[in-house]
C-alpha cells in the first residue's frame, strides 16, 4: 500500500559538523538539492520549519517561495505560529503561495500568543487561551479562502466583466481574539483551500483538531490510540474520518551502517497497526542524513503523491469552509 511521505526541513545557517542524532538547519544551496531528490523520490511535501537546533530559520514561506520557484511540483508545509502574524495577511500570503504551485501548499499552524495588528482592534483585551486563539485564528484561514471562489472569475472581455461580485462574500468576523472583515483580493485554489495542520496535540487537544484541522501530527509516542481518538473527535464534530488525514511524525537517522531495509520495515509495520494515513520523516545528521533517508528509505515506503497536496493526503478538494 503506498503512503503519502513528507520530510522536515529547516532552512537556514548551516551547522558546520553536523551530529547523527540532531536534526540541523540546511543551507539554501543544499535545500535545493534536498527538494530536487525529494521530488525525485516522491515525497508528497516538505515541511518548512522555522526553527532547529535551537535556531531560527528562515521564514518557512520565504524558504517555501524560494523552493517552489526551481521545484513547483512537490508540496509545501509552512510553519505558521499565529504570535506576530494576522490572519489575514496569513491567508493572502498563503493562498498566493498555493496558487502559484497549483494547489501544492498547507500551512501548519502553531499555536501561541496574537500580533500587533489584531491587538489594535481585539474585541476582548483580556482573552488569552491559546487553544480557543487557534481555534479562532484556524476558522479564519478557512473561511478567508473560501471568500473568493474560482467560480467567481469570469474573464468575459464582450460583456467587460472581470469577476461576479455576487460570489465574493465578506466573512465580517468579530470573535474574542479577532475582527476581520474580508474577502481576500483573489480567488481560491486548485485544491479549494490550503490544507490546515495541526501539530500540537498536547496543547490543542482532540476537541480543537477535530472541528478546525485537514490534518493532524502526531509523534511516535502519541500514535497508539490516535486514530480512535480522532475518530471519536471528528463524529462530536459532525465529521468524518476520512476528512483529516493522521500523519505519524518520526526521528529517523541512517549511518554508515544502517539498514534501510529494517528501518522501513519497522515505519510500514507501525503505519499500518497505527492506522497512519502518512508519515512525516524528522531526519538528523544535517543535509546528508536528509539525503541519506530521501534517497534511500523513501522509495522502500512506497511514496505516494497526487496533483494538489489535498490529493496527496488522500483529502477531498474543499467547496465549503468549515463552521
Amino acid at each position: 500500500m503506498s503512503t503519502p511521505i513528507l520530510i522536515d526541513l529547516a532552512v537556514g545557517d548551516a551547522r558546520a559538523g553536523a551530529e547523527p542524532d540532531r536534526f540541523d538547519p540546511v543551507s539554501p544551496a543544499a535545500a535545493v538539492t534536498v527538494t530536487e531528490a525529494a521530488r525525485e523520490a516522491g515525497v508528497a511535501a516538505l515541511r518548512l520549519l522555522d526553527t532547529a537546533g535551537g535556531r531560527r530559520a528562515i521564514d518557512p514561506s520565504v524558504a517555501g517561495a524560494y523552493l517552489a520557484g526551481r521545484f513547483g511540483d512537490i508540496g509545501y508545509l509552512v510553519e505558521v505560529p499565529t504570535t506576530h502574524n494576522a490572519p489575514y495577511n496569513v491567508a493572502r500570503r498563503v493562498l498566493s503561495f498555493d496558487r502559484a504551485t497549483a494547489g501544492r501548499v498547507g500551512v501548519v499552524l502553531r499555536p501561541g500568543a496574537g500580533d500587533e495588528v489584531s491587538a489594535a482592534t481585539v474585541p476582548d483585551p483580556v482573552a488569552a487561551a491559546p487553544v480557543e486563539r487557534w481555534s479562532e485564528y484556524a476558522q479564519i484561514l478557512t473561511r478567508l479562502w473560501e471568500s473568493f471562489p474560482r467560480d467567481a472569475l469570469i474573464g468575459d472581455q464582450e460583456r467587460a466583466l472581470v469577476v461576479d461580485d455576487a460570489l465574493i462574500r465578506a466573512i465580517d468576523h468579530e470573535g474574542r481574539f479577532y475582527r476581520v472583515a474580508g474577502p481576500l483580493d483573489g480567488p481560491s485554489s486548485l485544491q479549494g483551500r490550503p490544507v490546515v495542520v495541526a501539530a500540537d496535540l498536547d496543547v490543542l487537544g482532540w476537541a480543537a483538531v477535530a472541528r478546525s484541522a485537514d490534518a493532524v501530527v502526531v509523534d511516535r509516542g502519541q500514535s497508539a490510540g490516535a486514530d480512535l481518538a480522532l475518530t471519536a473527535g471528528l463524529e462530536q464534530a459532525g465529521r468524518k474520518r476520512e476528512d483529516v488525514a493522521l500523519i505519524g511524525r518520526v526521528g529517523v537517522t541512517l549511518s554508515a551502517g544502517a539498514s534501510a531495509r529494517t528501518l522501513a520495515d519497522e515505519l510500514a509495520a507501525w503505519i499500518d497497526r497505527d492506522k497512519l494515513d502518512a508519515v512525516e520523516l524528522v531526519p538528523t545528521g544535517g543535509v546528508d542524513g536528509v539525503l541519506a533517508a530521501v534517497r534511500t528509505l523513501v522509495p522502500l515506503l512506497s511514496a505516494s503523491t497526487g496533483p494538489t497536496l489535498r490529493a496527496s493526503l488522500g483529502l477531498r478538494d474543499t467547496v465549503e469552509a468549515l463552521s
